[in-house]
């Protein structure tokens, strides 16, 4: 029988290194974790979860991908920001948290881990809802971000309210659709926001069905027209979750991804 793809979901990791905070909200905090090895410094990777923005979902899924990035030499700091369904979660806090706490982590890292981070903006690595919110962090704030590695982003929040992903979830984190609140989709929507100002790498699933790739590939198709420097790797045979797992036929590409954004090489042969 097939492994369960959303196994990673539980599965356990080692924990993090030290957990702080960037606000005054219990769910206002960062785990942050150290790079094995001696190597070179690297940029901190934020990582922010997926979930579709919910509160049932939170950054302990994403242990067993930031362990993995720790253990290959990068600094990772796990972000948590306040969702739908808890106060102060969804329209604006959900973002507010996640720009205040990616324009944080610089301060934050150097001075918990000095001397193991390189100076300057972290990446930005989401899946899923925190795809989205990656992309929504550099579009509206260029200067707090190095790069964006986004696993299979909900990129288009207009689309995904009509698709009715994971059963009104745009809605929740907005209020409402487009026809009620186009100012709040006109400054949260990816989409509407073309070209991203920071280079840019899109990982998604064919098989995923949670979000489809074809949100991924007309994103890519407008922010290319835009003058974007956006990449869409499309991996055939992946879902939704393997592209956060670590033990995945995905992981490697996802891995050689973020490596590129650090390098600024071309991530993958598999261009569109």
């Amino acid at each position: 029988m097939p492994a369960d793809p959303r196994a990673v979901l539980t599965r356990p990791a080692p924990p993090p290194d030290l957990t702080l905070a960037y606000g005054d909200h219990p769910d206002q905090i960062v785990d942050l974790r150290r790079p094995a090895g001696d190597g070179p410094l690297r940029p901190l990777v934020a990582v922010l979860h997926g979930g579709f923005w919910r509160a049932e979902y939170d950054r302990a899924h994403t242990g067993p991908l930031a362990a993995a990035l720790a253990g290959l030499g990068w600094p990772v700091a796990q972000v948590e920001y306040r969702r739908t369904g808890q106060p102060g979660g969804g329209w604006p806090g959900t973002l507010t948290d996640v720009r205040a706490a990616v324009a944080a982590l610089p301060g934050m890292a150097a001075r918990a881990l000095p001397g193991r981070v390189a100076a300057g903006p972290p990446l930005l690595l989401g899946h899923s809802a925190g795809g989205h919110l990656a992309l929504h962090v550099a579009a509206h704030a260029p200067e707090a971000v190095r790069g964006v590695l986004a696993l299979a982003p909900v990129a288009d929040l207009v689309e995904a309210y009509r698709l009715d992903l994971d059963a009104g979830a745009v809605a929740a984190l907005l209020g409402g659709g487009p026809s009620e609140h186009p100012d709040r989709y006109a400054v949260a929507d990816p989409r509407a926001l073309v070209p991203p100002p920071t280079r840019t790498v899109i990982c998604h699933g064919v098989r995923d069905r949670q979000v489809p790739v074809a949100m991924s590939r007309d994103y890519v198709a407008a922010a290319r027209a835009a003058g974007g420097d956006v990449t869409l790797v499309e991996l055939p045979e992946c879902e939704h979750f393997g592209l956060i797992d670590p033990d995945s036929a995905a992981w490697p590409q996802v891995r050689d991804a973020l490596q590129s954004l650090w390098k600024d090489q071309e991530p993958l042969t598999q261009r569109r």
